[in-house]
């Protein structure tokens, strides 16, 4: 006998939200271990305490938010629609079955206006690292970091060119001073001032979203992008900063300034990192043993001019300060030059008649240059550490922490595109979604431990 369901929508039952939501469900634990209580003092002086009309619980306001970050909802829109309907929604903020849902331009009039030029989207997610730590699970002595590429809301056809102005050395002052104190050890006379601080270049600018950057790598796609440089912490791969850049921005650029903001505020004692080759720069070799930090970073291949030797076949004698070629002969110091490299040359005599001329240069004065930079040797300290036991253990774990948490911040929650636009709220995307990841890592975690 067929029967129908229809008339059983119209009956009235006595239910509470509570008994509708289940047990194990991830908002519960998140509600249950994570203390929302600071968002309150967070953004109180961004309200008026005696005049206007009574404003959206802000606590309501950010949990909206998380929703839309720990589900992947890319639009405020839809995020509404979504808890009008769905009970573990409504009773993550703390609304009835009946109540009505807060409208999403508030959340968007919020982003444009009260909480635009604030910190306090970072103030957010700074709260929840120091709620991890509070949990010992992040010891701040071993960090891994990397950037990963986050499509612009922007067409890579729809460009200007311009000549702009950028910066290439945050480090110039300290390397010119370097530079003459080599100089000066060599006997060398100091070098006339000059100001090159800035590079003209010719780039591509968005005339949809000018605040990302035209990239194009071997290997990803072509357009505007931005790019999401990220730190983790290997003891439960809590993500500990995050910072976003133009995608044309080198990822070496702001690492060591990021570096050092999580040593100043959560106290970290950094004892080692490790690094994707593009970080093999010298600046940041010799930031990292100024830092007394063991820095384990990835080798990057260099292909010489085919058919002749490559530089590590030039043996280095540090106590004479020469290069030795493979044929015995060795290479004078010379000079250093406005960009620290000292220049190491042959005598052109004894190269004339050198049988491996031809695989040795290709100069018309058969005279062979090596040059060296003057923080060299920080340079090859991090490719010993690279080699040794512990740095390869070290550098195998970016694969299962950097990697795994970028994985999961593009495929699970959203962030495989940018939903807005300008650097500052592609910002706030990334720093909620790193947010809501290291929610659900504390929930988890502790629920396991209990």
């Amino acid at each position: 006998m067929l029967r129908s369901n229809r008339d059983k929508q119209q009956n009235y039952e006595f239910v509470t939200i509570e008994d509708l939501v289940p047990a194990d469900h991830m908002l519960r634990k998140i509600d249950k271990y994570i203390d929302f209580s600071f968002i309150d003092e967070k953004v109180r002086h961004l309200y008026c305490q005696d005049n206007g009309r009574p404003a959206i619980d802000p606590l309501v306001l950010f949990k909206m938010i998380f929703l839309g970050y720990f589900y992947g909802i890319r639009s405020e829109r839809q995020l509404e629609r979504e808890i009008q309907t769905n009970i573990a929604y409504r009773w993550f903020l703390g609304l009835g079955l009946t109540d009505r849902v807060p409208d999403h331009t508030t959340i968007s009039w919020n982003r444009r206006t009260r909480f635009k030029d604030t910190s306090v989207f970072q103030d957010i997610f700074d709260e929840i690292v120091l709620q991890a730590i509070s949990h010992r699970m992040v010891g701040g002595r071993v960090l891994i970091s990397d950037s990963t590429h986050i499509k612009a809301n922007a067409n890579k056809h729809k460009y200007t060119k311009e000549q702009v102005q950028q910066n290439t050395r945050d480090y110039l002052d300290e390397l010119n001073a370097a530079i003459e104190a080599d100089r000066q050890a060599q006997g060398k006379k100091p070098l006339k001032p000059r100001e090159e601080v800035n590079e003209d270049k010719e780039v591509k600018v968005s005339t949809t979203d000018p605040d990302s950057g035209y990239m194009f790598r071997e290997g990803n796609p072509e357009g505007f992008f931005y790019l999401d440089h990220r730190t983790v912490d290997v003891k439960y791969n809590l993500i500990t900063d995050v910072f976003v850049t133009a995608g044309n921005v080198h990822d070496s650029v702001p690492y060591l300034s990021r570096l050092d903001r999580q040593r100043k505020r959560f106290g970290f004692k950094v004892e080692a990192v490790a690094l994707d080759s593009g970080y093999m720069t010298t600046p940041i070799c010799k930031g990292l043993e100024e830092r007394k930090i063991f820095g384990v970073i990835a080798h990057r291949r260099f292909h010489p001019t085919q058919g002749l030797y490559a530089k590590w076949k030039f043996t280095y004698d540090a106590e004479r300060n020469v290069y030795i070629c493979p044929q015995k002969q060795e290479l004078i110091y010379r000079t250093t030059d406005r960009n620290g490299y000292r220049q190491y040359a042959s005598d052109p005599k004894q190269c004339a008649n050198c049988p491996a001329l031809e695989q040795c240069t290709r100069s018309r004065n058969t005279r062979k240059i090596v040059t060296r930079h003057i923080w060299e040797d920080s340079k090859e300290q991090v490719r010993l550490n690279r080699l040794s036991k512990s740095g390869k253990r070290l550098y195998r774990k970016r694969k299962e922490t950097i990697e795994r948490s970028f994985a999961d911040a593009k495929q699970l929650h959203g962030f495989r595109y940018c939903r807005l636009r300008g650097l500052n709220n592609v910002m706030e995307q990334a720093l909620m979604t790193a947010a809501v990841q290291n929610m659900k890592k504390i929930a988890l975690h502790l629920e396991r431990r209990a």
